[in-house]
């Protein structure tokens, strides 16, 4: 069989050569900062200060993350991020991909209000909302872990139940139809046919649900009322002000690629998902 190999486009190319040193410099840029952050969480203080990182004159000090683990409470406020993102994640789509594939498939009396409203949602600053829910929460007597869960997740079913919409609007309906004459329910129809044949959206929106609970930061600056239920994004601002006394500056940078780590690893191992998520679809019907 012939081999046909397409010819680059050189002026079209060149185009885009500005785009591509844009995009080269910023990873370059990323790359190096990531590994100058790796070196500073393997190093003393004085190596860090006296610019020495990337000499490792001292060796490499594992301790650094045993410290920031066990005496600077990254442990906990690790295990609290991984609860509430877990948790959040689990939680919003249990409401938003039913809610999804109802308003995608059938149209009753509100369904245009309701999408109205998810959109002006999601256009809402999390800021503006701050005071009516804390004066709500307080009213209702909600507080602690149970609190942030909550929050977190009725800020994040507006964008993942639009974001759904689309996708379920994509497949054909024949898969419903192929189910009805099967006898299956619209319910079971929902769960073992619909939402499985949108899973590349599933993964990438839990994806992204994960990740801005993980780094989330004002909302938990505010409803968080003691140490052991802080996450990791107000427990590293906890850490840096710690440091003015502790003066260990290499048990914070492990601490910052520990915090990272999760989120780093996501992306690597999940990438295709999330691409596949973004730009995939159904069956047009």
């Amino acid at each position: 069989m012939a081999n046909y190999h397409e010819k680059i486009n050189w002026k079209k190319e060149a185009k885009l050569l500005p785009g591509y040193l844009i995009v080269t410099t910023w990873v370059v840029f990323a790359a190096v900062m990531l590994f100058w952050i790796l070196a500073a969480s393997l190093s003393t203080s004085r190596e860090i200060f006296t610019g020495t990182v990337l000499e490792f004159k001292s060796g490499l000090h594992w301790e650094n993350y045993a410290t920031a683990w066990n005496s600077q409470n990254v442990s906990v406020f690790f295990a609290n991020s991984l609860l509430y993102s877990v948790t959040a994640s689990a939680g919003v789509l249990l409401i938003s991909a039913p809610a999804a594939y109802v308003l995608s498939r059938w149209k009753f009396v509100g369904s245009k209000p309701i999408r109205l409203g998810l959109v002006i949602a999601m256009s809402v600053p999390a800021i503006m909302i701050i005071m009516p829910l804390y004066s709500l929460a307080v009213q209702w007597g909600i507080k602690g872990r149970i609190l942030l869960i909550v929050l977190y997740i009725m800020l994040r079913v507006p964008y993942t139940t639009i974001y759904l919409v689309d996708f379920f609007s994509t497949l054909s309906r024949s898969y419903e139809e192929a189910a009805y004459l099967d006898g299956c329910s619209p319910m079971r129809t929902f769960w073992k046919i619909m939402l499985p044949l949108v899973q590349p959206a599933v993964i990438t929106v839990t994806i992204f649900n994960f990740l801005s609970v993980w780094n989330e930061f004002f909302m938990a600056l505010i409803f968080t009322s003691s140490e052991s239920m802080t996450p990791v994004g107000v427990g590293l601002l906890q850490i840096v002000n710690a440091m003015k006394y502790s003066g260990n500056y290499g048990a914070m940078f492990a601490a910052v690629i520990i915090v990272f780590l999760p989120t780093f690893l996501l992306y690597i191992f999940l990438s295709e998902k999330i691409i596949a998520g973004v730009t995939g679809g159904g069956v047009k019907g």
